[in-house]
């Protein structure tokens, strides 16, 4: 039990505060069409909703300005909890049709051709100003309630090989986009924190650059999960992940990081098509995670929870694995 390898704040059982103060779920628009989410997270213990989108953040930000969007910003404004905007925004932030105008904004592939297809490149200083400017536009509309921001990378996707670059990692060159995005960010907002996505390509820990005050981990392990399902991180194929995290904490304060999971994750095991499986929640490796990230001071949890909709609830019922994972989080 966690409450055995980290304690907790003095008091009964009833006073106690919940060791992780962020208990969340991600979700992405279409996820709302079950209008009972705010209510359900909350009934959970959940203090937090994510809104993502892996097409797009425009997508997010039309959503947001709906009705729609605009009733559910209420609901979680009613019931105490947290909203936060979770996403790969670096095609937002950089426009790709800005690459006509100017080649050298954007990352130079492995064959010395300066590329629209992914990232930027970090050496470019009127890229990075391009970014910084649009990521204040992003911020002005899609406001977290906890004052940290996800402008995340591309999804997975390389970073630049140019001269300059290359002898940065990918994880490197992502830290010096955060770090200029949020010194932007603050004067919007002087409490402003920026995640560092650790994930993908970008699961090593930076070596050359070190993150600017409020810029924190977010870690995500998605690879173990989608390989095997019930995969721990104790199990020998794995402990990369588990040194990763480790060695990314050596950078990072412990404190602010956060975990990134995929626990809820329908989408993750349905291959990301539709329809839906049920979901299949492993309460073991559950706990365990959960173990793993308390004994390491990580107090900020959250997973996806793509793809429990309206239509998934018709078809499986509600979902009762939303309620065993709250659960887990406040027992932990």
């Amino acid at each position: 039990m966690l409450s055995e390898v980290v304690g907790h704040s003095g008091g009964d059982a009833n006073t106690r505060q919940p060791f992780f103060k962020t208990r969340g779920v991600v979700l992405i628009p279409d996820d709302l069409t079950w209008a009972d989410w705010p209510e359900r997270a909350k009934a959970a213990g959940l203090t937090t909703i994510g809104l993502h989108h892996g097409a797009s953040p425009n997508l997010v930000v039309k959503f947001v300005q709906s009705e729609i969007g605009q009733k559910f910003l209420e609901q979680c404004r009613k019931l105490n909890l947290h909203v936060e905007y979770e996403l790969h925004a670096i095609k937002e932030l950089l426009p790709r049709e800005l690459f006509a105008l100017d080649p050298t904004l954007f990352r130079m592939n492995e064959k010395g051709e300066r590329v629209a297809d992914s990232n930027l490149c970090v050496h470019s200083e009127i890229a990075l100003e391009i970014a910084a400017e649009h990521a204040v536009g992003l911020a002005k509309i899609l406001r977290p309630t906890t004052d940290r921001y996800f402008f995340w990378g591309d999804d997975g996707r390389p970073w630049c090989r140019c001269p300059k670059c290359a002898g940065l990692s990918d994880s490197d060159q992502a830290l010096i986009l955060e770090n200029h995005l949020l010194k932007t960010l603050h004067a919007l907002n002087p409490k402003a924190q920026l995640a560092h996505l650790a994930y993908s390509n970008t699961l090593p820990p930076p070596k050359q650059i070190k993150p600017a005050h409020g810029v924190f981990l977010e870690f995500a392990p998605l690879e173990m999960r989608h390989r095997r399902l019930e995969a721990k991180f104790v199990d020998p194929p794995n402990r990369r992940f588990l040194d990763a995290l480790d060695a990314n904490l050596e950078v990072f304060e412990r404190d602010s990081a956060q975990a990134l999971e995929y626990w809820l994750d329908v989408s993750m095991q349905s291959d990301w098509k539709k329809p839906a499986k049920k979901l299949v929640l492993d309460q073991t490796v559950l706990a365990a995670d959960l173990d793993i990230y308390g004994a390491r001071g990580i107090r900020h949890v959250t997973t996806f929870a793509v793809f429990i909709d309206a239509d998934y609830v018709k078809r499986f019922g509600e979902p009762s694995e939303l309620a065993t994972y709250g659960n887990k989080l406040l027992t932990r």
